[in-house]
């Protein structure tokens, strides 16, 4: 039972970040419904909202996932191998996420946008 409480402990605040995260995304989007983008910088910056959302998604689920396998190695090297490899990838994402929009605005000075 205290196991399931660490679990549980461990996991609350990245899925709260994430739930968070998706339900303001759709409100953005559900601001003006129906409203088509006018040009290519708008539909550029939708998907940037999307790639940086999607990436944060990720990378809190790889954080709760490498939590958890660390909470539940036991001792087991191993375990906490694979915990601290998923610790690595979740912070790889988020810089990922910080990134993409730097990337984008660097991608379109290139193109003159």
């Amino acid at each position: 039972m205290r196991r399931l409480r660490q679990i549980i402990a461990a996991a609350a605040v990245p899925l709260t970040l994430t739930v968070v995260l998706l339900v303001r995304a759709i409100a953005a989007d559900a601001a003006v419904p129906g409203a088509a983008p006018k040009d290519l910088p708008t539909v550029i910056g939708n998907i940037t909202a999307w790639l940086v959302g999607l990436l944060v998604s990720l990378a809190t689920l790889f954080l709760t996932i490498g939590f958890i396998r660390m909470l539940l190695a036991g001792g087991d090297p191993g375990e906490v191998a694979k915990g601290k490899e998923a610790l690595k990838n979740a912070a790889l994402g988020y810089a990922g996420a910080i990134l993409a929009p730097v990337l984008v605005k660097i991608l379109q000075s290139f193109v003159g946008g």
